[in-house]
């Protein structure tokens, strides 16, 4: 079993060329198993939503084909988990019978039946890293994604984190580089960090959690990244429901993909805190290392 960023046959996994996003605001809201007056959020950002807003920064109808977009991978750092919030919606009260919400009988509602309740949850200040690559670089997919942050810097539509009422706060495209998951793992925190553990080299650090839509092994990690018995992400932890096939508002239908994790041990130095003071240090990493390195592109 694999326990460090290498392939089975012990070689470093290949660079991959992606984009890197930073996900983060006041709400998100990814939905995975909403139904009707329930509408619940994923503890993450789901491949669904995260494919839908790439289709909105290009422009695409929701009845136009998303089979490009679908083939990206889809990698996720948890900088910060978030809180849970439940929020309480009132739909159709005080209005007049013509007005109030349609019955699946294609009636009206009368009476106190008129108002319904809804519930949404969210999750309250989360921040996410997320590498969108194109494993073995496929087709046009190096276009593609040109195109997709050409499309992320000047979006069609407006863009948020799950829902309408959930826009994101700050960069969201952090830029363009042929070594993604490199510096998904080592671009800084946005957290402040927790009591740390030392290592041999008496180094402070702190775990991190990974997901992803393929085994982790893809990840270039170093031996001191590497936890002693925790999953090494080569085998699916659950599955989630959450693949697009198309997003037509008649026709929007998903399939089910493997769920992988694992957790990493980074140096609380990585952790750059919030506000003003982690801002500051991405943009310095971007500074040193994206314009510094052959390939990557702001």
């Amino acid at each position: 079993m694999s326990t460090t960023g290498t392939t089975p046959d012990g070689a470093r996994p290949d660079p991959e060329q992606g984009l890197l996003l930073r996900l983060t605001g006041p709400l998100q809201s990814w939905g995975l198993h909403s139904h009707f007056n329930e509408r619940d959020t994923a503890a993450f950002p789901t491949r669904s939503g995260v494919i839908g807003l790439l289709a909105a920064a290009l422009g695409r109808h929701r009845s136009e084909p998303i089979d490009d977009l679908a083939q990206l991978s889809l990698t996720v750092r948890t900088d910060r988990p978030g809180v849970p919030l439940r929020d309480l919606h009132t739909v159709g009260g005080g209005l007049t019978a013509k007005e109030t919400v349609t019955t699946a009988e294609g009636k009206k509602r009368t009476g106190d039946t008129g108002t319904l309740l809804t519930h949404r949850t969210y999750l309250a200040d989360g921040a996410f890293t997320v590498a969108l690559t194109a494993p073995g670089g496929h087709g046009d997919t190096d276009v593609l994604l040109a195109r997709c942050a050409q499309a992320l810097r000047h979006p069609r539509w407006p863009l948020y984190l799950g829902r309408r009422s959930c826009p994101p706060e700050g960069p969201l495209l952090l830029g363009e580089s042929d070594d993604a998951l490199h510096h998904l793992i080592r671009l800084p925190v946005a957290a402040v960090a927790p009591p740390a553990r030392n290592d041999r080299t008496g180094q402070a650090r702190n775990s991190i959690d990974f997901l992803a839509d393929r085994p982790l092994t893809c990840l270039p990690v170093s031996p001191d990244m590497v936890l002693p018995g925790n999953q090494d992400g080569t085998v699916p932890s659950s599955e989630l429901n959450d693949q697009p096939s198309g997003f037509h508002p008649r026709r929007r239908t998903y399939r089910a993909r493997p769920l992988y994790r694992r957790t990493l041990s980074l140096p609380s130095s990585q952790f750059a805190g919030l506000g003003a003071a982690q801002t500051t240090a991405l943009g310095t990493y971007l500074d040193n290392y994206f314009t510094a390195m052959e390939g990557s592109r702001q």
